[in-house]
């Protein structure tokens, strides 16, 4: 292990990329680690920047060659996960690694990077408000948000347990303080 990681997960649409944007302005020395994913771009999203967009295909390759610290096939054809080649190159500049992942993907991760790594899980207030926020967001169809609300409190039940710690997101400003304690903690640690 050459340095610390930072996991932050949640069920979509919970705020976990907000409140992860919002450290990265805070802490010059974190840096966001971009997953790939087999999905198509949503919105203005691009390639190297958001995610590393790739075909479910090579996505598949990439597996066989053991190219992965983890991955998840979150729905069918639908891969996520993190790059080998990405943990190098962010620790290879000394930079702490910052991950916005599933919840399936965090645990995965907390297992793999083990003590040096700190693992959040933000939780919605309610299913109901996790549903109005993907609806406000407005990126995704009426029938992905089904499926995406669906999965939510499955993720939930699966991730109970396994993160060093929980952050409601019920007002950001509140969580933006919490997520800062916590994290300054753990790097004083």
């Amino acid at each position: 292990m050459k340095g610390k990681v930072i996991i932050f997960s949640a069920p979509s649409g919970s705020g976990k990329s907000t409140v992860v944007n919002h450290l990265l302005g805070l802490h010059p020395e974190f840096e966001f680690s971009i997953s790939a994913t087999s999905r198509a771009p949503r919105g203005a999203e691009r390639d190297g920047v958001e995610y590393y967009f790739i075909s479910a295909e090579k996505f598949r390759e990439l597996i066989a060659g053991d190219s992965f610290v983890e991955y998840e096939e979150v729905y069918e054809d639908r891969f996520y996960g993190t790059l080998k080649s990405e943990v190098e190159r962010i620790w290879s500049k000394g930079h702490v690694i910052l991950f916005d992942v599933d919840v399936k993907g965090g645990a995965n991760l907390k297992r793999y990077f083990g003590d040096t790594a700190l693992s959040i899980l933000i939780i919605p207030p309610s299913i109901e408000e996790l549903e109005r926020r993907l609806v406000k967001r407005g990126t995704d169809s009426p029938e992905a948000i089904a499926e995406r609300v669906g999965k939510a409190q499955q993720e939930l039940d699966f991730a109970r347990g396994r993160f060093d710690c929980e952050l409601v997101n019920d007002d950001l400003e509140t969580a933006f303080r919490e997520a800062e304690n916590i994290v300054n903690g753990f790097l004083c640690e």
